[in-house]
């Protein structure tokens, strides 16, 4: 995100030429930091990953529901994909999934392992 400040046209143009081989981009922490809705215009993004912090809150904290729903329909018009990181809970995933989230990451669904047990993990 700092290079984009720093150099817009140039990222832009890095950004598509990889694109164009089958690269596909997420903006990470959407709503935090650096994350700015101009990206969203300049950018040739496939994601929007809705940061933990929003996530983490939305049972508990009606701003940050309202948050999340805006992201996920801000993605849909925009054809985005959408993702949550920071699910821990089975109800935070069944909230995001009725919202029209279908993509998350987290705990919920597995925690961080070396490489060699995740090879163990597949082929079992």
């Amino acid at each position: 995100e700092s290079l984009f400040v720093e150099a817009p046209e140039n990222v832009r143009e890095t950004m598509l030429r990889l694109k164009r081989r089958g690269v596909r981009f997420s903006l990470d922490d959407f709503g935090t930091g650096y994350s700015s809705l101009s990206y969203l215009a300049k950018l040739p993004l496939d994601q929007l990953k809705i940061d933990q912090s929003f996530v983490q809150q939305v049972l508990t904290s009606d701003a940050n529901a309202a948050i999340v729903e805006s992201t996920i329909a801000l993605a849909e018009s925009l054809s985005l994909e959408v993702i949550a990181e920071g699910v821990e809970m089975r109800a935070q995933y069944e909230w995001l999934r009725a919202h029209g989230c279908l993509a998350y990451q987290g705990y919920l669904f597995g925690r961080p392992v070396p490489v060699a047990q995740l090879e163990e993990q597949a082929l079992a």
